[in-house]
């Protein structure tokens, strides 16, 4: 609960800075106006992000038949976790990542890259579909798309009062400057805690699906070291998505902790370790079947 409670008073903040912009701007009226545009904005994310999201990833996605094993393991640890299978996704990139997209869990989606399949082993890529099978059940899908198109509502009043400078009874020109500048800021920062926070929820509860608090530890490990080192054309070209994925997907030039999409990867192993050996994750632990099919029936990584 101390999780769901910061990001509730996280949101509760961005909303205020979006009243207060439309305030500035407009007074009564435009605090108003504000906060419906905002609202309205998250009306039409919460129906449309997933597919524009997977669009710009150049998701493909994968059938059972061309899913094979991956596809069988994720019904599996749905089943586990009490889910829908989600519809499983595969990214045309190297870079070893992976993300959960929709509006609730009976219209989810898991994304896996290329790399990822290739480059882990059969229970860490178990550990990494429980961690994205985790947002889906905190539904935090959701609650991203609200924080990020409200930091864009954030954003688009704050150049709006590039060219209006708000009105002068308001704070004055001098205020109108201030908020342009730091309102979009305070906003980038409240939407990155509040990934940041999502995510240590997330490891412990794919922890407990997967059983393998230590898998879903080493496969972070490797996916951050990997990343680090590979390109992924998509994320680069759309940055905004970046708090989705599992490990931040960005080159080194932006990964500045204090604009960090994710908390340190240290800290998520750590806590992930000391999960390992409590009579939750024993019960858990059992192993997950394969589908029966040969290796090459889709893609997978090493096993």
């Amino acid at each position: 609960m101390h999780g769901n409670a910061k990001v509730f008073i996280l949101m509760a903040a961005m909303t205020a800075l979006v009243m207060v912009l439309g305030w500035m701007l407009g007074g009564q009226g435009g605090a108003v106006v504000a906060l419906l545009l905002a609202g309205g904005m998250n009306v039409f994310s919460w129906w449309n992000s997933d597919k524009m999201v997977l669009r710009q990833q150049g998701a493909v996605e994968l059938s059972p038949q061309q899913g094979g094993d991956l596809y069988a393991m994720t019904a599996e640890l749905a089943r586990r976790a009490d889910l829908p299978m989600p519809k499983l996704y595969l990214l045309p990139t190297e870079q070893p990542n992976a993300f959960a997209t929709g509006r609730n869990p009976e219209n989810a989606a898991v994304a896996v890259t290329q790399g990822l399949v290739r480059s882990l082993s059969r229970d860490e890529i178990a550990g990494v579909i429980a961690h994205e099978l985790a947002h889906i059940k905190h539904r935090d899908t959701l609650t991203v798309t609200v924080t990020a198109t409200m930091a864009g509502a954030i954003a688009m009043m704050g150049n709006m009062m590039l060219f209006t400078g708000g009105r002068d009874d308001r704070g004055g020109g001098l205020g109108a400057i201030l908020a342009m500048i730091f309102a979009p800021m305070a906003a980038m920062m409240v939407q990155m805690a509040i990934s940041r926070a999502r995510e240590f929820e997330a490891d412990a509860t794919g922890a407990q699906i997967c059983g393998q608090p230590r898998a879903l530890a080493s496969a972070l490990a490797k996916i951050s070291q990997l990343a680090g080192r590979t390109l992924n054309i998509p994320a680069e070209k759309n940055p905004a998505a970046a708090s989705m994925f599992i490990v931040n997907p960005l080159g080194g030039l932006r990964m500045d902790r204090l604009f960090a999409t994710h908390p340190a990867t240290e800290d998520r192993i750590a806590r992930l370790v000391a999960m390992e050996g409590r009579p939750a994750m024993a019960e858990r632990a059992s192993p997950i079947p394969r589908s029966g099919g040969r290796r090459d029936d889709g893609p997978w990584g090493r096993g």
